[in-house]
Protein backbone atom coordinates (compact mmCIF):
# COMPACT_ATOMS: atom_id res chain seq x y z
CA UNK A 1 0.00 0.00 0.00
CA UNK A 2 2.51 2.47 0.99
CA UNK A 3 4.82 1.05 -2.25
CA UNK A 4 1.83 1.82 -4.11
CA UNK A 5 1.18 5.22 -2.83
CA UNK A 6 4.14 6.56 -2.81
CA UNK A 7 4.34 5.15 -6.83
CA UNK A 8 1.20 7.37 -7.69
CA UNK A 9 3.05 10.59 -6.04
CA UNK A 10 6.66 9.94 -8.19
CA UNK A 11 3.97 10.16 -11.54
CA UNK A 12 2.21 13.01 -10.50
CA UNK A 13 5.89 14.65 -9.71
CA UNK A 14 6.68 13.64 -13.11
CA UNK A 15 3.78 15.18 -14.88
CA UNK A 16 3.65 18.41 -13.04
CA UNK A 17 8.00 18.77 -13.63
CA UNK A 18 6.93 18.32 -17.35
CA UNK A 19 4.02 20.62 -18.04
CA UNK A 20 6.47 23.10 -16.37
CA UNK A 21 9.31 22.82 -19.01
CA UNK A 22 6.74 23.59 -21.31
CA UNK A 23 7.84 27.02 -23.24
CA UNK A 24 4.11 28.56 -22.31
CA UNK A 25 4.87 28.30 -18.57
CA UNK A 26 6.10 31.86 -17.20
CA UNK A 27 4.91 35.35 -17.18
CA UNK A 28 4.01 37.30 -20.11
CA UNK A 29 3.25 40.82 -20.89
CA UNK A 30 0.13 41.14 -22.95
CA UNK A 31 -0.56 43.99 -25.29
CA UNK A 32 -2.25 45.89 -23.07
CA UNK A 33 0.80 46.22 -20.64
CA UNK A 34 -0.25 44.01 -18.22
CA UNK A 35 1.33 40.74 -16.83
CA UNK A 36 -0.27 37.45 -17.06
CA UNK A 37 1.16 34.23 -15.64
CA UNK A 38 0.78 31.05 -17.63
CA UNK A 39 1.33 27.85 -15.14
CA UNK A 40 0.27 23.56 -15.05
CA UNK A 41 -3.43 23.38 -13.24
CA UNK A 42 -3.87 19.91 -13.50
CA UNK A 43 -2.77 18.30 -16.96
CA UNK A 44 -3.39 22.11 -18.45
CA UNK A 45 -1.89 24.87 -18.24
CA UNK A 46 -4.24 27.99 -16.77
CA UNK A 47 -3.81 31.73 -18.06
CA UNK A 48 -4.35 34.28 -14.96
CA UNK A 49 -3.89 37.74 -14.96
CA UNK A 50 -1.31 39.48 -12.22
CA UNK A 51 -1.90 42.63 -12.94
CA UNK A 52 -4.37 45.14 -14.39
CA UNK A 53 -7.91 45.93 -13.62
CA UNK A 54 -8.69 42.19 -13.79
CA UNK A 55 -5.87 41.31 -11.47
CA UNK A 56 -6.50 37.54 -9.87
CA UNK A 57 -8.88 36.29 -12.58
CA UNK A 58 -8.22 33.09 -14.54
CA UNK A 59 -8.64 33.98 -18.27
CA UNK A 60 -7.64 30.85 -20.02
CA UNK A 61 -7.35 26.87 -19.84
CA UNK A 62 -5.07 25.56 -22.36
CA UNK A 63 -3.52 21.64 -23.17
CA UNK A 64 -0.55 21.06 -25.60
CA UNK A 65 3.14 20.50 -26.15
CA UNK A 66 5.94 21.58 -28.08
CA UNK A 67 4.90 25.24 -28.20
CA UNK A 68 1.61 24.77 -29.70
CA UNK A 69 -1.66 25.02 -27.45
CA UNK A 70 -5.75 24.46 -27.65
CA UNK A 71 -8.49 25.39 -24.94
CA UNK A 72 -10.26 28.45 -24.05
CA UNK A 73 -9.46 32.14 -23.43
CA UNK A 74 -11.75 34.60 -22.19
CA UNK A 75 -11.62 38.69 -22.81
CA UNK A 76 -12.16 39.74 -19.02
CA UNK A 77 -13.63 43.00 -20.18
CA UNK A 78 -16.70 41.35 -21.75
CA UNK A 79 -16.91 38.37 -19.84
CA UNK A 80 -16.72 36.07 -22.57
CA UNK A 81 -15.10 33.01 -23.48
CA UNK A 82 -13.75 31.56 -27.44
CA UNK A 83 -11.94 28.96 -28.44
CA UNK A 84 -8.44 29.53 -28.06
CA UNK A 85 -4.71 28.99 -29.18
CA UNK A 86 -1.24 29.65 -28.24
CA UNK A 87 1.74 29.45 -30.26
CA UNK A 88 5.15 30.01 -28.44
CA UNK A 89 7.89 31.17 -30.80
CA UNK A 90 11.27 32.39 -28.79
CA UNK A 91 10.22 35.13 -26.37
CA UNK A 92 6.73 35.99 -27.96
CA UNK A 93 3.31 33.72 -27.77
CA UNK A 94 0.58 34.54 -29.74
CA UNK A 95 -2.90 33.79 -28.27
CA UNK A 96 -6.00 33.65 -30.45
CA UNK A 97 -9.08 33.61 -29.27
CA UNK A 98 -11.89 32.60 -32.19
CA UNK A 99 -15.80 32.33 -32.43
CA UNK A 100 -16.46 29.24 -35.00
CA UNK A 101 -12.93 29.32 -35.62
CA UNK A 102 -13.44 31.97 -38.10
CA UNK A 103 -14.05 35.36 -36.14
CA UNK A 104 -10.44 35.69 -34.84
CA UNK A 105 -8.77 38.08 -32.53
CA UNK A 106 -5.13 37.65 -31.90
CA UNK A 107 -2.40 39.18 -29.47
CA UNK A 108 1.42 38.90 -29.38
CA UNK A 109 2.81 38.30 -25.20
CA UNK A 110 6.28 39.16 -24.11
CA UNK A 111 7.91 36.21 -22.10
CA UNK A 112 9.18 38.86 -18.74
Amino acid sequence: MIRATILAAALVFSASAALADEPIVGNWKTTEGETAAIAPCGSSYCVTLKTGKYAGRQIGKMQGKDGTYTGQLTDPEANKTYDGSGTVKGNTVKMQGCVMKVFCKSQTWTKL
